[in-house]
Formats: structure tokens, C-alpha cells, sequence
């Protein structure tokens, strides 16, 4: 096809109706690029030859060498489709699950997406995960089974094995579709139950019926089938492909049976009676051949079979005559039989038309997209749509309309920023000389020389006169002394240029436009009263929370591996955009209405969750590190990059195949130095655990013992700093702790939490942060206008604690927590068991009553010093004391807390206070202070020093809430949590015992292993610790030789469940272990590994004088 020109596609773009934003979604080498060039070929961007080898769209050298995709990258393509025109915006987007979040920036801005699923894999587990990113977007897909080229050359299956195989695939890919719907669905029916027993009094009698929902909504639309148009059989590295609808056009006109009658029987339970030349159901019950098979399937498999397989040159020919194709004498000629095969199936069954045309007729265009789609986009967070501003809500419309018209109000949305090198931005291009300019810089360079010439000595003249005339300047000479001219020569670096990766929802974007960013914590109703009405991003405005204005310095149509400048670019369309890096980090939201709110984040599948320390080989060059790491920050929609504690940057990725693209970027790109990145950082959790019923071997453990071992574990410890006088430690667990001064005493005791509180804990992170910060502002007395959704999920969150806290030590538990922690939203609980003390309810936003009388004085009273008791049981879950890492899982309940309030209210009633009075006693002691003066401070100090020496009792009262809280998670039997991958492997029955030794070799366990249906491929999920994950792809490949190859994601926390400290105690474990007991013990290795590398103190015995062991034979 002929290279379709800028202005055409120009000119497109101003049709929203045929537009359409797709992206082509799958898993890791399901043949997604392959594609992607067989559609790019389709526009004579590249040759149609190299369709499949060139993978235009992998533009990085690392993406070419590895042979997958890395990154989402988009090019703008034209069809034709009968007499209409159309823009296809395709974003091509990784199958890789450490690259999952570039799918989630491509997912955004489409409204459509290709699903491409291998004939022979099947369904993979990064299929279900596009396919749920698609459903959580509201993008309609359509599907693409390729590598059907595989089942006749791998499989070797007939064209009916083959029939039945697909329709298995088909199932497949229904039963995710479905079970995402009925999920929808069910939610829905539980919301319209709820208001309605709000509404409604309910019977004793009356029984929920929770399928009626399934059975009225319509799921007609959902699903993939031939017959509905939305299904293509390709073989993209073979350049072919074929929908029902072609072949039902060809066969209508040769049998002539009605086109709309082959529609329908063409796929599914149908055969043809030749005799009557009728199409019949029942191909199945009677043993005929279905109708796919016999008119479709037979003939490709003949091809196949008479171009590749036999190599029948005289068949070929008669089907190239027959089919009326023109193969040349070269391909015809060569030695690989895939060209000609090739060279037959892309003018026969091109797959580009057959997925284009597709795509067209089913795929919605921006016009088309779902008020539903828009809501979702609009309501951040807790926020529901209905209660956002009116004229926030009136952009739905513009939404809706997709205008470009002039008063439209522009919106936009950025999903991504990526990277690009400034020379390769259109204005930078070097551009072909015409004649006239070629002749000037000749003529410029002339006059220099001449310059040049004249300015040398008259002994240089002299010498260059022997050798005859001066030279002429050659012409590559005239050309550089020009550019060098032209471009000052400041050594500068190359940078790289950000461009946003976006699309624009409303209105027309335009170069030097100003325009307002809206950060995700923009609030629209606060940013329309503080901004006068009818304003513009290009007036003078007041400072808004989290909203900034800029200018679009240029926009760009994205072409793949190349930019085109553009003027503007109306609604509907795919962008790219400059001048945003100042202002945008990842991504963000663009408009020129102060009303609009900012778009709901995107939806990240995989977490990062591998963590390196990197520094420069050379310290002097920190400075180019930090810069670079910003930029990697930027460039990256799921790198993380932080500063720790220790002064170490961190960069945190999602897998290792991330991390090493990630560090080769920093290196080559952003950085430009020699790094050195230490060895992967494991995040491990510790918590507590019930005590244990039975000892290592089994048997069963007396109580008398079980006290013993804990006293003898608390007397190891030590006290950190606190007298024994000070700390006291029960038998039960629970530890006792004074401050300091004396003044105050605090009673802690550990209980582990069920595990499925943690986890509702995990999960609700966000939402526990919403509560923490309605609760702030409730305490600090200002009000706030909290959805009733949000409300909903707190008391949802409630009631989900208080069935899952069930039991005589749990009574009442969820009323009386005080805080949950680390960071005030972790999986730890702080319950307040003090008796007599009635602080606000941590869920008081639900029931806003209003505390009277003697206990609101009494709360106030306390309440000074009741933020010093949630501080230093955030510091305790922060940093654990087996090797400082957080807590998980453990409730720390408070029995105890008394403060002398006789000295406590009138000598040291705050902080400033006390710090006033320490400062006034360190004056005293000045060798410039007369005695007269010391003895008339003297008694002060009696009564102070006690408390004075120690610091402010609030942070006398932090101090010893946290070494409380640390005491008493001693006094239980303590665990270390590792992170766990899940792993999915495929592997054939040959190299199953492999994969089960290297899983077994790094701790992992097989969960179940299952046979693929009609292959000879065998899926194991297993579970694998993150700590064993590195070089386990690796080895996998290496021990089978290439035929396994794991996707592993991150799943969930898991107790390891050796205990770090235990030493054999009954008489049984020390007959079993022996009296060292140094058998290998993992929780250990783990704790010292963490230990040394934070630089904490390890135990371990370190031979210094080693003796050569003596064989017996020496010994004789």
C-alpha cells in the first residue's frame, strides 16, 4: 500500500466518528508486535517482507536483543474501508509482566483493544490480567487467535483437532470475560439489596435470591464468537488471516447460498448435506465435518501441506492460478518454503485487512464512548460523580460530544511521560540542502578560508605557494565549518527531552496553548471559589492547591519510532506533547476549565517490589546520579526512586527484567556514568505467633517450660537502655514499663492477629488513610463533607473487622482501637484496654456524637500525651526488633497507663513547658552564676531534676511506649514473613522433573500442576519466596534447555514457619538435632542477612585458628 502522507492523517483527525484508539493487548509472546508490523506493512511504512523480523515498534536495542516489548508505543495508520476513511491510533504494548503498568498507560487512552491469544498456549495468566485491565477501563476488546501456523507444523493436528481446539481457546477466554461480568454484576444486586432494606422493612421469612440479577442483564454483547464478527484466525508471522465474514462473502457467490445464512452456520454445530446443498445442524451427532472445517480449515491446512510440507510444486501452482495471486519467480525459487507460503497468504487472506476491517466495524469510536466510562474517569477516589460541582458535572457533555469546536473546553489526559533524544525531535532533524543553500555555505566557507589564509604568515604563504595554488575547500569541509558556525561548540551533554504520551478527551490542543495541570489531590470545588469566575490558564490567578498552569511548547503525532510535528491536534486523538516536563511526573490531567477534576489513577497490576542501593563508581559524581535517578523517576511509570534513612538512593522496580532495563537507562540515558547497584534489598515483615503446642520433634510442650524459655529470652534481649528497675515482664506476656522520671508507667501485651485481619488490613490501606485524615480534621474542629460511599466503606470495613475478631479476648476489640500502624494505615492494630479511659472512637466520623461533660474534660486532660503513646507505637511497627523491619499482624494492647497526675498537670503540663524549664537549669549551671543565685534555684531543681534530666515527658512517654511495644512482641514467639511470588510455569512432561528441582532447590512449593487440554503441556503454579526469585528464570531456561519459561507476580506475605531463635530445650530435640543444633535454619539466614546488611550486630562464630583435619590414615 502507498505511504499515506501527513496531511492526509491531518485531515482525519478532524473525523472523530471514524477514529478509532486501540491497543493490541496479550501475553508475553503471543505474537503482539508481529502484528503490530503486519498492520504497519498495511500503510507501506515498512516492506511487507520484513513484517515480523523488523518488530518496528521495538525501537530499544535491549527490546531487539530480548525479543520482547518493553514499552507502549504508538503509530497513527490509515484504511480504507468500502468508501470510508479511517484513522487507526494502534499502541502496541508489553506482554510482560514486569512491564504491566505500561499496559495500564496504554489501556487509558483507548477505547478499543486487539486481544491476541497463541492457538497452542492458550490462555495465560497475563491474558486474564489484560483482559480484567480492559474490563476495569471500559474498553471494548475484539480477539485474535494467532500462531494457528503452529498447530499444523508443531502439533500436527487435523483440521477437526484443530476445530475443536479452538473452540476450547474460545471457552477460555468467555469464561474470564464472564466471570468478570457476573462479579459486576452480583456488586450491583448487593448495592440495590442494601438500599433497598434501607428503604424497606425485611421479614423474617424472605430469601435472597442472588441470581436474578444474572438472569435479567444482558451479556449478549460480551462475548467472542466467529459468527459476531469480532473473532480473526491469523497467523501473523505467516501474514495471514481470516474472519468468518470473508469467507461467508466468497462462498455466498459460489454456492450461492445466502450470505446471512453462512454468517451464522459458518461457526458452531453445522454441516453441509452436498446432495441437497443444504447447511444442517448436528455435524457433531452425526460424525460429519462442521461447516468451518470443511470450507475453511481443510483448504488452509492443503496449503500448508502442499507448500511446506511436501513441497508439491505443481499443486502450488495450480492453487496459485486458482486463487489468482501473483508469485514471483524468486520467491517461487527459494530455498525456504515460509516465503512463498508467504508470498500466497498476504495477498489471499491479508491479515491486515481482515484485522482492520474488524476493527473498524466493532471497535467504538471516541463519539461512542460510554457515559458509564466518563463517570469513572471523573469521580476520584471516594468521590462520587453526583457530588462534584454542577459545572464540573456539565463536562460530561463536552465528554460525551467529543467537539472540537473553539469555546469546547479542552481536555486532556497524560497516562505517560517518555523519553526521546532532543536530536531526534522533528525541529532538530536535519533536513535535505536545496541548491541555493548548498551554493551559500560553499560561498561562506570560501570567504573563511580566504580569512583563514590571509591571516597565516607570510612564511606559510610562501610555503604553500611551492606546492602551487591554495587548495579549494572540499564540500564536506564547507559543510562543517558551517554547522560547526551554526551550533556554538559548548560541550554540552545530550539531555533528553520529555514527551507526554496523552490524548485529548475535548476541545482542540495547540502549540504555545496555556493551559492548567491539575495534581491528583486537586480539588474542583475548592479551585472554582477561590478563582474568579469565566478565567483562562493565560490570566493572573491566585495560588490553588495542587493546580499550576504552563504552555504546550509543541505537539507531535506519534509515529512509532519517529515524531511529527503538528500545529494541532483535535478531540479524539492520540498525542504526544512537549514543554510538560516541569510540571507533570508520571502523569496527569490537562484543561483549560478549573472544573474539570482530575482523572482516577490508573490501575498498576504488578506492585514494585525489588529493591537495589545504587551509587557512582566515582563519589564526585553524585550529583549526575541524583539528576539521573529523577529522570528515571520520570521516564518510568512503575520505577519507584527514594532516599532511606541511611542516606542510600533506592531505585524499586517490579521484577528483575525491569530492574535491568531500568539500570541499563540510568547508565546509557539519564545518568551517563559507571554505577555500581548492590544485590537485590528483600522487604521481609516480622510478627507474632500463637505459642506453639508441640517442640520441633513433635512433642508435646509443658507450661512450666514454656515460661522458662520466655524468661530466658528476656533476659538475653536486655532492656535497651532501661533499668531493670524500670521494666517488668510477666508471665503472660505482658510487660511492664516506667519512664524515666517515674512519672508515667505504661502496660503493653502482643497478640497476633487472625491472618485474614491483615490482610482486610493491607487492602484497605487507602481507605484507613481517608479515615485517619477525617479524623484529624474532626479533632482540630473543623468539619467535613465526607460522600456517603466513603462512609459506606468504612462501616463496611468495621463490620468486616468484627466478624473476623470473634472470641472472648476479642469482645468489643474493634470499638476500642486506637490506631493501626506503621505510617497510621499499616496491618498492626493499637487497641486501648485502660480502664476508666474513654478517648473518642476512632470510627466516631460514622455516629458524630458529641462527648459531654466529665469525660470530654477528662479526654482533654490526657489527650496532650495521647499522641506521645500512637508515636511510639508507630516507631515500634515501623522497625521490628528482630532486624528493623515492620511489623505485620500484631495488635498491641494497651492494659495500663498511669501518670502521677499530683506532679504531672501543674509542673509539666507540655513539651514547651518542660523544654523551657531544661533550658533554665542548663543556664543555672554556668560558671558565670553567683552561689546566691544557684541556691535560690536549688530547691527547683530538687523537685525537676527527676524529670528535667530525662527530656520532656512526651518524649520520655514515645520512648517507652516503643521499647514497651518491642518488650512485649519478645515475649511472643516471633516469626519472620518473607514476600512470596506466584509462579506460573508451562513445561512439557520431558523437562517436568527439572523445573520441580529448581522450584524445590529455592524454597518454592508447588501449589498444582495441570495438563493443558489438547497439548502435551503441563502448567504448574507454584509459590516462590521473592528472596530466592533472582536468576530463577534464568536457571529455569538454562536446566530445560528454553522449554520452560516462569511468569512470576507478586502475591501475598507468608510466615515462615522455622522460629529464627530457636536452641533445643527438651531432651528429645537435643537426641534429634544435637547439642549445636547447626543444621540450617532459613528464617535465621534470612534475619542475619538483613542484620548485616543494615549493620546491626549478628551472632555468628567466626573461626579464626583453623587446624588441618586429620584423615585416619593419618591417624594409624
Amino acid at each position: 500500500m502507498v505511504h499515506t502522507s501527513l496531511d492526509k492523517i491531518t485531515s482525519l483527525q478532524k473525523n472523530p466518528a471514524n477514529i478509532r484508539n486501540l491497543c493490541i493487548l496479550a501475553h508475553v509472546d503471543h505474537g503482539k508486535t508481529t502484528l503490530a508490523d503486519c498492520l504497519v506493512a498495511s500503510n507501506g511504512i515498512i516492506s511487507s517482507r520484513l513484517a515480523g523480523k523488523l518488530r518496528y515498534l521495538d525501537s530499544r536495542e535491549d527490546e531487539q536483543i530480548r525479543g520482547i516489548t518493553m514499552k507502549s508505543s504508538a503509530i497513527s495508520l490509515h484504511y480504507r474501508e468500502g468508501d470510508e476513511d479511517y484513522l487507526l491510533n494502534l499502541i502496541d504494548s508489553p506482554g510482560h509482566v514486569d512491564f504491566s503498568s505500561e499496559v495500564s498507560t496504554a489501556v487509558r487512552l483507548c477505547d478499543g483493544a486487539i486481544v491476541v491469544v497463541d492457538a497452542v498456549e492458550g490462555v495465560c495468566p497475563q491474558t486474564q490480567v489484560v483482559l480484567r485491565q480492559a474490563w476495569l477501563e471500559n474498553i471494548r476488546p475484539v480477539l485474535v487467535i494467532n500462531k494457528i501456523d503452529r498447530l499444523i507444523l508443531e502439533l500436527k493436528l487435523t483440521p477437526q483437532e484443530a476445530y475443536g481446539h479452538l473452540q476450547k481457546i474460545l471457552e477460555q477466554v468467555n469464561a474470564v470475560t464472564g466471570s468478570l461480568f457476573t462479579s459486576k454484576v452480583l456488586e450491583e444486586q448487593a448495592e440495590k439489596t442494601k438500599e433497598e432494606e434501607g428503604s424497606e422493612t425485611q421479614t423474617e421469612d424472605q430469601v435472597y435470591d442472588w441470581s436474578a440479577g444474572l438472569e435479567e442483564a444482558d451479556d449478549s454483547h460480551l462475548y467472542f464468537s466467529p459468527d459476531q464478527g469480532n473473532v480473526v484466525f491469523a497467523s501473523a508471522i505467516d501474514g495471514w488471516g481470516l474472519s468468518i465474514q470473508h469467507f461467508a462473502h466468497i462462498y455466498s457467490q459460489k454456492m450461492g447460498i445466502n450470505a446471512g445464512v453462512l454468517l451464522k452456520t459458518l461457526w458452531g454445530d453445522f454441516y453441509l448435506n452436498a446432495k441437497a446443498k443444504k447447511i444442517m445442524k448436528g455435524a457433531q451427532a452425526k460424525g460429519k465435518k462442521p461447516v468451518f472445517v470443511q470450507l475453511v480449515l481443510d483448504n488452509i491446512w492443503s496449503l500448508y501441506d502442499a507448500v511446506v510440507t511436501r513441497r508439491d510444486k505443481e499443486k502450488v501452482e495450480k492453487v496459485v492460478a486458482s486463487l489468482g495471486v501473483k508469485v514471483t519467480a524468486r520467491d517461487s525459487r527459494h530455498s525456504d518454503p515460509k516465503v512463498l507460503l508467504s508470498a500466497i497468504c498476504s495477498q489471499w487472506l491479508p491479515v491486515s485487512h481482515a484485522v482492520l476491517s474488524m476493527v473498524c466495524r466493532k471497535l467504538p469510536s471516541p463519539l461512542d464512548i460510554a457515559a458509564e466510562r466518563v463517570e469513572k474517569l471523573m469521580s476520584v477516589g471516594v468521590r462520587r460523580f453526583d457530588t462534584l460541582p454542577e459545572r464540573t458535572q456539565e463536562l460530561k457533555n463536552a465528554f460525551l460530544q467529543c467537539s472540537s469546536n473553539e469555546n469546547a473546553p479542552v481536555i486532556v489526559f497524560v497516562s505517560k511521560m517518555f523519553a526521546v533524544d532532543t536530536t531526534a525531535l522533528p525541529q532538530n532533524r536535519q533536513k535535505p540542502l536545496t541548491q541555493e543553500e548548498i551554493a551559500q555555505r560553499r560561498e561562506v566557507a570560501r570567504k573563511r578560508h580566504a580569512e583563514r589564509m590571509a591571516a597565516s604568515g607570510p612564511q606559510d604563504q610562501q610555503d604553500k605557494s611551492l606546492h602551487g595554488r591554495p587548495e579549494e575547500p572540499s564540500k564536506d569541509e564547507t559543510e562543517t565549518g558551517v554547522l560547526e558556525e551554526s551550533t556554538p561548540g559548548e560541550a554540552e551533554e545530550k539531555r533528553e527531552t520529555f514527551i507526554a504520551f496523552a490524548r485529548v478527551y475535548s476541545g482542540v490542543v495547540k502549540k504555545g496553548q496555556r493551559i492548567f495541570i491539575l495534581g491528583p489531590k486537586y480539588d474542583p470545588a475548592q479551585g472554582l471559589t477561590m478563582l474568579p469566575e469565566g478565567c483562562s490558564a493565560s490570566d493572573g490567578l491566585p495560588e490553588v492547591p495542587h493546580l499550576s498552569c504552563c504552555s504546550i511548547e509543541n505537539v507531535y503525532l506519534l509515529m512509532g519510532r519517529e515524531l511529527e510535528e503538528q500545529g494541532e491536534v483535535p478531540s479524539g486523538n492520540v498525542l504526544g506533547i512537549k514543554g510538560l516536563e516541569e510540571f507533570v511526573l508520571k502523569s496527569a490531567t490537562l484543561s483549560t476549565s478549573p472544573a474539570c477534576p482530575p482523572f482516577t489513577p490508573l490501575n498498576f497490576e504488578a506492585s514494585p517490589i525489588v529493591r537495589v542501593a545504587i551509587e557512582p563508581k566515582h563519589p564526585s559524581e553524585m550529583p549526575k546520579l541524583v539528576r539521573g535517578m529523577r529522570l528515571l523517576n520520570q521516564a518510568d511509570p512503575c520505577a519507584e526512586v527514594l532516599i532511606q534513612e541511611t542516606g542510600e538512593h533506592v531505585l524499586v522496580t517490579a521484577g528483575e527484567v525491569h530492574l535491568q532495563r531500568c539500570l541499563d537507562d540510568l547508565k546509557d540515558r539519564f545518568a551517563k556514568i559507571e554505577i555500581s547497584a548492590s544485590k537485590p534489598i528483600i522487604p521481609f515483615r516480622e510478627t507474632v505467633v500463637r505459642p506453639p503446642k508441640v517442640d520441633m520433634v513433635n512433642e508435646d510442650l509443658g507450661k512450666q517450660q514454656k515460661v522458662a524459655i520466655i524468661h530466658q529470652q528476656v533476659k538475653e534481649e536486655g532492656s535497651h537502655g532501661f533499668s531493670s528497675e524500670t521494666l517488668h515482664v510477666d508471665t503472660s506476656g505482658l510487660v511492664t514499663l516506667t519512664t524515666p522520671n517515674k512519672l508515667a508507667t505504661v502496660s503493653v501485651r502482643a497478640i497476633p492477629l487472625p491472618p485474614e485481619v491483615s490482610r482486610l488490613l493491607e487492602d484497605s490501606s487507602a481507605l484507613i488513610r481517608t479515615l485517619e485524615q477525617v479524623n484529624m480534621s474532626l479533632k482540630e474542629g473543623r468539619n467535613v463533607d465526607i460522600s456517603v460511599r466513603t462512609l459506606e466503606a468504612i462501616a463496611d470495613l468495621k463490620a468486616q473487622l468484627g466478624s473476623m475478631l470473634q472470641g472472648r479476648k476479642w469482645r468489643n476489640a474493634v470499638d476500642y482501637i486506637w490506631a493501626f500502624g506503621p505510617r497510621r494505615c499499616g496491618p498492626n492494630i493499637l487497641l486501648n484496654n485502660v480502664e476508666g479511659y474513654q478517648r473518642p472512637s476512632l470510627w466516631q466520623c460514622l455516629c458524630r456524637e458529641d462527648k459531654s461533660g466529665e469525660l470530654e474534660a477528662q479526654a482533654r486532660l490526657i489527650r496532650e500525651l495521647d499522641n506521645s503513646i500512637v508515636s511510639g507505637f508507630q516507631l515500634a511497627t515501623l522497625s521490628g526488633p528482630m532486624c528493623e523491619e515492620p511489623l505485620m499482624g500484631v495488635c498491641f494492647s494497651i492494659e495500663r497507663w498511669d501518670i502521677q497526675s499530683s506532679k504531672f498537670p501543674n509542673q509539666h503540663n507540655s513539651a514547651e513547658e518542660i523544654a523551657t524549664s531544661g533550658d533554665a537549669l542548663g543556664a543555672s549551671k554556668a560558671p558565670e552564676n553567683t552561689d546566691a543565685s544557684a541556691q535560690s534555684q536549688g530547691k527547683c531543681r530538687q523537685e525537676a531534676s527527676s524529670a528535667d534530666r530525662y527530656g520532656p515527658v512526651s518524649g520520655q512517654l514515645i520512648a517507652a511506649m516503643k521499647e514497651a511495644c518491642r518488650h512485649a512482641f519478645q515475649a511472643q514467639p516471633q516469626r519472620l514473613m518473607a514476600a512470596m511470588y506466584t509462579c506460573e510455569i508451562m513445561a512439557t512432561a520431558d523437562v517436568l522433573g527439572r523445573v520441580y528441582g529448581v522450584l524445590g532447590k529455592r524454597e518454592g512449593r508447588v501449589l498444582h500442576e495441570e495438563m493443558k487440554e489438547g497439548t502435551d503441556m503441563f502448567i504448574i503454579k507454584a509459590v516462590l519466596p521473592v528472596a530466592e526469585s533472582f536468576g530463577f528464570a534464568d536457571e529455569i531456561r538454562k536446566r530445560t534447555s528454553g522449554l520452560a519459561s516462569p511468569q512470576l507476580v507478586f502475591s501475598h506475605w507468608e510466615v515462615i514457619s522455622s522460629d529464627p531463635y530457636w536452641v533445643p530445650t527438651t531432651e528429645e530435640e537435643y537426641l534429634h538435632f544435637g547439642e549445636k543444633a547447626d543444621s540450617t535454619n532459613q528464617a535465621l539466614k534470612y534475619m542475619n542477612a538483613v542484620r548485616r546488611r543494615k549493620g546491626l550486630f549478628v551472632e555468628e562464630k567466626i573461626v579464626e585458628h583453623a587446624e588441618k583435619q586429620r584423615t585416619l590414615s593419618k591417624n594409624k
